[in-house]
Order: C-alpha cells, then structure tokens, then sequence
C-alpha cells in the first residue's frame, strides 16, 4: 500500500519548503508518545487478506483496538454489539455487500461512524456509498495515513453528522449532492472549499485554529508553515458574501477563524 500523500494541483502549489516545515517535537514516524485512541475501537470489515493486516498493524500503532472480520454477515452481526467507536466497511464484500451492512445496520438504529473503501472511484459510486449511511468514502490504492486521518475527523464529528442537510444561519448545504445555498442563492464551491465549508457550519462561533483545519480538512499530519488556509479561507468568503451582506466568517487575531451568524 502506498503511504504517499495523493494531492491537487491546487494544494502543491501551496506546500512548503522542506525547510521551512517546523520539527513538531514528534519521533520520525509522526505518532506521539502518548497515544490519544487508547480507548477507541475500530471495526475492520474487509475481505482482502493483505489489506485488512496493513490496516490493522497501521491502527495498532497508532493506539486503536481493532476487530477485523472477513464478510459482510459477520461485519454486521459484529457492528449491530454497538461495541466499536468507528467502522472501515470494503464496499465490495462476500455474501452481504459492504453498502447493504451500512443500511442494515442504519435501519436498526446503530450510529456508528462509517468510513467506506472501494476501488469505485465514479462520483456516483460515491454518493451510493453516502446515500447507504457511510459518512465518508475512500477509494483504493489510499495513503494509509489518509485513513488514519478520516477516521480521526469522524471521531471528532458532532452526533448530527448523519444529517443530509446543514442549515447554520443563512446558509444551507446538501451533503449529498454537494450543494451550498446562501438565503436561496446557489454558491458554487470547489472540493476542498465545501470541504472547509462544512467543517466550519458544522461548529458555528468556534474558533478553529489553523491547526485545527489542516488536520481535519487538509489530513495533515504535521503543520507547515504555509498561508495555505488563509487562501482558501479568501477565496470562500468571495464566494459566500456578496455585496452588502454581512460577513460570516471572521479572523480571530493570532488564533483563527470563525464562522459567525447573524442574530
């Protein structure tokens, strides 16, 4: 498996020099000392032998539990305990499907975060997989640090992330078909603009560090220093605020951002 970072156009022209990337203080491979997934548990349900073990030895060192099963009946009956705090589900499973759990397991009521691999890379493909229950879709060959990086953004998402539509003050987003609407009028967004988008309605009036957002929104796994999100954040408030509309998204000195909304 591949443990290169897939990119943009875009985004590289915003990477920093190698000399410019601050020594964070952590050991060559990027995993802290201390471990913050002591406690979670990660269900894996994936039929490729060599697959399922680089994932697995990938999340052991990074501090998870991992319960792996190999078809789609016994990745169910395990998902359905309630047990695991995030789940890996291969699309393209035997017996049950992978997307067929999904709604199984949605239809009784289990909210477990939902991270779906496939090798179906189509935009169709992947709103199959979203329009399933999945709350995120991988296609294959992945950098495993991407992975490991999704599966900490679904940690961290709020309980109403299985909401198809976000409604923060003016602005109305459909998850499904990508689409982001402000008092009725359609914005039209890049990829990585809905994606930063969506992360700050999904947290209105906190400040976000830049941090924060290279992390989640970018997968980062060290901070460079790089305007990188000061760009994008320009670029989305053109976007978002036409002429004479207030501002919603505000510059906290030395911190961040915020996503304000108007009273």
């Amino acid at each position: 498996m591949s443990r290169d970072m897939d990119m943009t156009k875009e985004d590289a022209a915003f990477l920093p020099h190698e000399d410019d990337v601050r020594d964070e203080g952590l050991p060559d491979n990027g995993i802290s000392a201390e471990s913050p997934h002591e406690d979670r548990m990660v269900l894996l349900v994936e039929d490729d032998t060599t697959i399922a073990e680089e994932i697995t030895a990938e999340l052991w060192v990074r501090g998870f539990r991992v319960r792996c099963e190999a078809t789609g009946d016994a990745g169910l009956e395990a998902a359905l305990l309630g047990e695991a705090d995030v789940m890996v589900v291969d699309r393209l499973l035997p017996g049950t499907d992978g997307l067929s759990v999904i709604e199984t397991m949605r239809q009784q009521g289990v909210r477990t975060p939902v991270l779906v691999l496939s090798a179906l890379s189509a935009v169709d493909d992947r709103v199959s997989g979203l329009k399933a229950g999945g709350d995120d879709y991988l296609t294959k060959p992945f950098a495993m640090e991407e992975l490991v990086a999704r599966l900490e953004a679904l940690l961290r998402r709020p309980d109403d992330v299985r909401a198809t539509r976000l409604r923060t003050g003016p602005l109305e987003m459909d998850l499904i078909e990508r689409r982001v609407w402000r008092d009725g009028r359609e914005i039209e967004l890049l990829p990585r603009e809905f994606r930063l988008l969506e992360y700050l309605m999904r947290r209105p009036g906190q400040v976000l560090t830049r941090s924060m957002l290279l992390e989640d929104v970018w997968q980062y796994r060290f901070i460079p220093r790089t305007n990188l999100v000061d760009v994008h954040i320009g670029k989305l408030r053109r976007k978002i605020d036409a002429p004479g509309e207030e501002p919603l998204i505000q510059s906290i000195r030395g911190t961040g951002f915020q996503l304000r909304v108007p009273d």
